[in-house]
């Protein structure tokens, strides 16, 4: 699917070092960082989700191991 994107000249500098660097075009210099977020959000919310249901279900021993 095509998809245009405006860039203003900090992005577009930004976007020519990244492709220069990795040796590959722009287009996956922005494939690739839209892929790495969505990777880390992704991980962030299932650390988040775990954290919480941790926190459920060790709520007791937590609270006793606070008050020793």
């Amino acid at each position: 699917m095509a998809m245009t994107l405006r860039t203003d000249p900090e992005f577009e500098a930004a976007l020519a070092f990244l492709a220069q660097h990795d040796n590959g075009s722009k287009q996956e210099a922005v494939r690739r960082a839209v892929m790495e977020r969505a990777a880390r959000l992704g991980h962030q919310d299932r650390v988040a989700a775990l954290s919480a249901e941790s926190k459920d279900r060790w709520a007791e021993t937590l609270n006793r191991l606070g008050t020793v």
